[in-house]
């Protein structure tokens, strides 16, 4: 598997790509992990990696998403953007992700990559707007990978994503990249209506189509409009990590989940402080389905002093890693509201009904699952995760 994996990225990308995701994303990333884990001896917390959603536009309406895409544009500005990475580095930050809305309708996008070029982004994106033009720009600049989302089959595409014709025109742009020899993948949302997207003849599809990594999300009951009845069973989310683990052994495609770490003990992101999220408003939040922030980079500190100085979302770690090592969302909602409470945290949605939607909530379980862990089988994915995607000391 791992030799037919490494042949499919040496003969289907360009060579210099491929060296700036081995430096820029491979070694700075363990070594921003490794500065990471020195700073937590020393107490500090400030995550080797930002999810920074850029913009709030999107074309599509996707069933359950959070993002305010029918308010006002909000984005930040590409400067803004600039002096973010720009503070980060200083900090050995080299990765950064890329959400929206939809990143490509941000106007600095391009730039923004062209002026980091010794740093590497993941750009979450529907692919609509990678034309061949833009991939082209993508290939010279030779610093990005597009994560594009894929739910399923045309039907299927169309309800979740709220739009007409959604998969053609998503893999309009995935031949784009592919065409131009970028570095690629493809994202789902795991849900109800498109479970059979868990198989290895949709892997092998992906493989087909050119993709090179695949990341599974499992669906989250959040928003203004929740969706509860996509959600997956405890069974299916069981199901998942075992059919991940499996293909990680088998298939020639990278997979990804947030979820589990080595042993198959659950864990978040958010909790371990590997990644915390800042909205299209410059709101420094704890992750980005949680729209509460008491920090903005507006406020006049670079961003590794409004992270390290939050007790915010400090407790928001220290809380939520005491309570489960799963989504603190989906399954303490109440304590997210009395964490937001205890801060006074300001609601940064444009819509203002985060903490009515927070109680409407009705708690679910999430991948923690202590009667049922999975370990990875992988070596190399094990070994992967134990040193540079693991707790931390976040649950001991």
């Amino acid at each position: 598997m791992l030799a037919r994996l490494a042949s499919r990225f040496l003969f289907e990308t360009d060579k210099r790509l491929l060296w700036k995701f081995a430096y820029n994303f491979g070694f700075k990333g363990m070594r921003s992990v490794q500065k990471y884990k020195k700073r937590l001896k020393q107490g500090v917390h400030f995550p080797p990696f930002l999810f920074i959603s850029i913009i709030n536009s999107c074309q599509l309406r996707c069933q359950g998403c959070w993002v305010d895409i029918t308010s006002p544009r909000q984005m930040i500005q590409l400067d803004e953007l600039d002096k973010l990475v720009t503070d980060a580095k200083r900090h050995g930050n080299n990765f950064f992700g890329l959400l929206g809305g939809e990143p490509f309708m941000h106007p600095g996008l391009l730039e923004l990559l062209e002026r980091h070029p010794d740093c590497y982004f993941q750009i979450f994106t529907n692919g609509h707007l990678i034309s061949d033009s833009v991939a082209k720009k993508l290939r010279k600049l030779g610093n990005a990978t597009p994560l594009i989302s894929i739910e399923g089959s045309e039907v299927v595409s169309d309800e979740r994503r709220g739009g007409k014709e959604v998969l053609n025109k998503t893999l309009e742009g995935l031949r784009n990249c592919v065409k131009n020899r970028l570095i690629v993948g493809v994202t789902s949302s795991i849900c109800q209506t498109n479970y059979d997207l868990v198989s290895e003849d949709w892997l092998r599809r992906l493989i087909d189509l050119g993709a090179h990594y695949v990341w599974f999300n499992t669906y989250r009951v959040v928003g203004p409009s929740p969706a509860p009845e996509l959600a997956l069973t405890p069974e299916q989310v069981l199901e998942l990590r075992r059919f991940i683990v499996n293909m990680r052994t088998k298939m020639p495609i990278g997979i990804v989940e947030p979820y589990w770490d080595d042993r198959g003990e659950a864990l978040c992101p958010m909790s371990t402080g590997v990644s915390h999220h800042i909205g299209p408003s410059g709101a420094i939040e704890p992750c980005p389905i949680i729209q509460f922030s008491c920090e903005n980079l507006r406020d006049g500190r670079d961003i590794y002093q409004l992270m390290t100085e939050s007790s915010f979302l400090n407790d928001f770690r220290r809380m939520s890693a005491e309570a489960t090592r799963g989504c603190v969302v989906l399954e303490r909602p109440d304590l997210v509201q009395l964490i937001v409470d205890k801060h006074s945290a300001k609601d940064t949605t444009q819509r203002g009904t985060a903490m009515s939607e927070l109680e409407q909530l009705t708690p679910r379980s999430s991948q923690h699952n202590p009667a049922e862990q999975i370990p990875e089988r992988h070596w190399l994915y094990r070994f992967a995760k134990k040193h540079w995607y693991f707790g931390f000391g976040a649950y001991t």
